[in-house]
């Protein structure tokens, strides 16, 4: 049947062959409510809870202690991500039911219930070693979520259409954030345990409709590599001499993404003790972050959107790329000089517009240098390897330089890594 793989030798497979059906608007928009919730749960406490709660820990260590939980739930990702990917590439169509039977669905639910209950579990930690292992635990699951939801693209979406749908897939990235925030500070008033409860339980919710009600391609058998732990340990490794635009996209995915880890990490601290935005304003940090939040969640939602359109339509990605590196960059620039509320929020439009075109374009540009599409799942968890990584060498570089130098130079770092990631994205050759 044209809507099953085959066995055949001769035919390619659904499950491996390149998409060439348009995907529909239910499709993207279940596979945005499952990305929505998703990111809600990873992004909100990194910005509102973890930094409360750590700080409720111990006042005096938190800059540190936010830096080491960060980046061990960063390790955790790095580690989790190619390995989970790499498993859903070889799942078969054996012991599913229904549309569980095809490679991704079946990971996708059983790491967001993981990832859930470790969620609840977070809201009731009193110590710092506690608060680590469950975010180290919470990071391994959510990251096995996203290697399968992340494959969904390549799997299914002929590329004459992907930066649209990245566009829109992207976007989550963004609104979860702001939406994670208003539940956690305007609805539950910052309290923990009500927030961390809601974050874990929208995980799961929300997740249920895309893997219950869109197809999954199977992978039968004879398809599968032979198991091999050398090959799974190998998972970590692509050579770049092999594909080196692959190792480019890396590289400026990696930077992009450790641009965001400096200068984002410490903006409630740097809103709360550097602008003293209390005393000037009259705003809550808390409340002030939440504004820049929307803001921000306001530029990636629209530009992520026309970028990704304009991208499909133009065929042009690494322009795109640059452009929207060098507002990234402009944004951390001008708070190294400028260091009040009104430069916040400039920089917050400008970082906003920066990284929405760049969410669609680039990772409409990763999917076409992936090297192989048997292990999809398992290549872009090695690009995810470069977004969540750059969180703990970001929280490593961060915080010595915000406690020793102050936030102008953090800032101003910050700039320098966006500056490199917008030129290195002209090493790709293969893609426009």
């Amino acid at each position: 049947m044209a809507n099953e793989p085959t066995t055949d030798e001769r035919k390619m497979p659904l499950a491996l062959a390149e998409p060439t059906v348009h995907v529909t608007a239910s499709w993207v928009s279940g596979l945005s409510l499952a990305s929505l919730g998703m990111w809600m749960a990873s992004l909100t406490p990194i910005q509102v809870l973890l930094p409360i709660q750590l700080q409720n820990i111990d006042n005096k260590t938190k800059l540190l202690s936010l830096g080491l939980v960060s980046g061990l739930g960063a390790v955790s990702s790095v580690l989790a991500t190619p390995l989970a990917g790499a498993l859903s590439d070889r799942t078969t169509n054996a012991f599913g039911l229904g549309r569980l039977r095809g490679r991704r669905h079946r990971w996708t639910l059983a790491m967001a219930l993981l990832a859930a209950i470790c969620m609840v579990l977070l809201g009731h930690q009193t110590s710092v070693a506690g608060v680590a292992v469950l975010w180290v635990l919470f990071s391994a699951f959510q990251n096995g979520e996203y290697a399968s939801l992340s494959a969904a693209i390549p799997d299914h979406v002929p590329i004459p259409q992907r930066a649209t749908v990245a566009g829109w897939v992207g976007m989550p990235q963004a609104l979860g954030l702001v939406v994670g925030t208003v539940l956690v500070v305007d609805v539950f008033d910052s309290k923990l345990i009500p927030g961390y409860l809601t974050l874990g339980l929208l995980l799961l919710v929300l997740a249920i409709p895309f893997a219950l009600l869109t197809d999954d391609h199977p992978l039968e058998a004879g398809h599968r590599d032979p198991f091999s732990w050398r090959k799974l340990l190998g998972s970590y490794w692509i050579s770049p001499r092999e594909y080196p635009d692959f190792a480019w996209a890396w590289l400026t995915r990696f930077l992009a993404s450790l641009a965001i880890a400096m200068g984002t990490l410490y903006l409630l601290y740097f809103l709360r003790d550097q602008v003293h935005l209390y005393k000037t304003n009259h705003i809550s940090a808390t409340s002030g972050l939440l504004i820049l939040i929307v803001i921000y969640t306001v530029c990636v939602v629209i530009t992520a959107i026309v970028g990704g359109i304009i991208s499909d339509r133009m065929g042009k990605r690494k322009m795109i790329v640059t452009v929207s590196g060098a507002f990234m960059g402009l944004a951390a620039l001008l708070l190294t000089f400028v260091e009040n509320w009104a430069a916040a929020e400039i920089a917050a439009v400008l970082f906003g517009v920066g990284f929405g075109a760049y969410l669609a374009v680039d990772q409409a540009l990763i999917t076409q240098v992936l090297p192989a599409a048997s292990d999809r799942a398992k290549d872009l968890g090695i690009i995810n390897i470069a977004i969540v990584g750059p969180a703990a060498i970001g929280a490593a570089i961060a915080a010595p330089i915000a406690d020793y130098l102050g936030y102008p130079a953090l800032f101003g770092a910050t700039a320098i890594v966006a500056a490199l990631g917008s030129i290195f994205v002209w090493r790709i050759k293969s893609v426009p």
